[in-house]
């Protein structure tokens, strides 16, 4: 016999067996129970949270010979022919493949018979919204006065698409999404009965991971047995399985941000697409951890409505006051923009590490709010904390001009007594250099400040430490190559350093790209 999925192999048959709706369950055994069965029900609620089971238990019940408090008996034959779906009682139709008014017009004909055995004949009409408008005015008159013995069962998740006129004929039952805690508790149950060894904290995540839906749950459950078939699902496994990745690294990221530690980001970001984990499953996630500090952060109760273990609370507590909620939701808002470009992106990878250098530099947000100018200040802040030079601005002394005013003299740059030939020589091929030289540097090149130290090197003067770092890491590999594609280019060796300055307070040196001229046209 054939392999049946999990989800297929434990439906439940019988309204005790659904979880997390209880509030549905109770009223229609009710009804059930005292004979006051509706003729058109609408069933509200995400994919995998119960609708069409329900839906099948409501018709077995309805026509099931030996009902018990509002259960079928799921052995009469009544409900053996509806298990096997080979009852002529219950039609199930697809609105999405189904949904025009010929489709319409044939169930109209069909309810003018009644049923050959059982008391009801049930209509399950799938994925309702999916109608056109022609059916859907074909089937109101119907549904407003069916036949004693037609029940219609409409099941959607976009309630909102169904006209009002079809609502207002219909008992609405919204399903809700199942809790973590009553998924997990189904799947020990099951892994239980299927003898397969399972941690709870494995079992957990699926549960997280299904985002309410219990089909969900029992398919990833299904697929991470598989994948370790004979042996203990862990949760390091499911993580592997799910191509996700551990609550550690969120907390790490966010601490690299917090601390604008771009090449922290960046390096974690590498690992994680060198272990193949889905890009964007990591951001959904981060942006829920992120949700999760902002709870913490925002109020003393916010972590009491995290699902997560006493000893990460504390950790995420601890995080929380490493930044303020305005900023965690500065965080959120970037995250979230990215997440709906990204879908369709070629360059996915490109563009979340351009978002996190976003995070870590808020200076590079477009988005000039008060957050971001609070962000940029307090970076500014600890940038003077560490010691870099700021060059203080001159201050006109008073002097007795005769009443006249007398205009403040900017500050003169710092300017070479004279440049070497061969510096001067690399400066006018600069253009050609760059070209040679290619991508990806070749823009950081073209962005950077020449300038000459105090030695006499040509210093490459960046704004961004990303930029420095791209031609010093790995034993300053790039810039080699760049001092050899210079000697090519003009004869000679010459010393060439880099160094990172911040572009609101370092302006002491003159770009000595724009004191060179040629044929009247400025090089730059």
């Amino acid at each position: 016999m054939s392999y049946t999925a999990l989800y297929r192999k434990f439906r439940p048959g019988e309204f005790d067996q659904v979880k997390g709706q209880d509030h549905i369950v109770t009223t229609l055994r009710n009804q059930i129970r005292t004979d006051r069965i509706g003729h058109a029900y609408l069933f509200c609620g995400t994919r995998g949270t119960g609708k069409t089971t329900v839906a099948k238990i409501l018709a077995k019940a309805v026509n099931c010979e030996h009902p018990v408090d509002g259960d079928p008996c799921n052995e009469c034959e009544s409900c053996q022919k509806i298990s096997r779906q080979t009852s002529m009682n219950v039609v199930e139709i697809d609105a999405a493949s189904n949904n025009g008014v010929g489709n319409i017009r044939d169930i109209i004909d069909e309810v003018q018979y009644s049923p050959a055995e059982g008391r009801y004949r049930v209509y399950i009409i799938d994925e309702v919204h999916m109608l056109s408008t022609g059916a859907f005015n074909a089937l109101l008159k119907t549904l407003e006065e069916p036949p004693a013995y037609v029940i219609f069962i409409l099941a959607t998740t976009e309630p909102h698409k169904i006209p009002v006129t079809i609502h207002s004929r219909c008992q609405r039952y919204d399903f809700r999404r199942i809790s973590i805690d009553t998924i997990a508790a189904r799947l020990r149950e099951l892994v239980d009965k299927e003898e397969v060894k399972a941690e709870e904290k494995a079992l957990r995540y699926i549960a997280k991971m299904a985002d309410g839906s219990m089909r969900d749950a029992l398919s990833l459950l299904d697929q991470c047995i598989a994948f370790y078939l004979g042996q203990e699902l862990t949760y390091e496994r499911t993580l592997e399985v799910l191509g996700a990745v551990d609550t550690a690294v969120y907390s790490q990221m966010f601490r690299n941000v917090a601390g604008k530690d771009v090449l922290g980001c960046i390096q974690l970001i590498d690992e994680m697409m060198m272990q193949g984990r889905d890009i964007n499953q990591f951001l959904s996630e981060f942006i829920w951890y992120l949700r999760g500090l902002m709870l913490v952060d925002a109020s003393d109760g916010g972590s009491e409505l995290l699902d997560v273990s006493a000893e990460q609370r504390r950790q995420m507590q601890e995080e929380g006051q490493l930044t303020d909620v305005d900023t965690i939701i500065r965080y959120i808002r970037i995250l979230s923009e990215l997440s709906n470009q990204i879908r369709y992106a070629s360059q996915k990878r490109v563009l979340v590490e351009v978002a996190f250098i976003k995070l870590c530099k808020p200076q590079m947000d477009t988005e000039q709010n008060l957050t971001t100018l609070k962000d940029r200040i307090s970076a500014l802040e600890k940038q003077l904390e560490h010691g870099l030079a700021v060059q203080p601005a001159s201050v006109p002394q008073p002097a007795d001009t005769g009443g006249r005013t007398q205009e403040a003299k900017p500050a003169k740059k710092h300017l070479p007594k004279a440049l070497p030939e061969d510096v001067e020589e690399v400066i006018r091929c600069w253009n050609e250099i760059v070209l040679q030289y290619g991508q990806p540097g070749g823009n950081m090149l073209m962005q950077a400040k020449k300038v000459i130290s105090d030695q006499g090197s040509l210093v490459l003067q960046f704004t961004e430490k990303i930029s420095e770092e791209y031609f010093t890491m790995n034993n300053a590999q790039e810039l080699h190559a760049l001092k050899e594609v210079i000697q090519n280019r003009v004869g000679r060796e010459i010393e060439l350093e880099t160094r990172t300055v911040d572009p609101v307070v370092d302006d002491e040196y003159a770009d000595i790209s724009r004191l060179i001229h040629f044929d009247g046209i400025e090089i730059e």
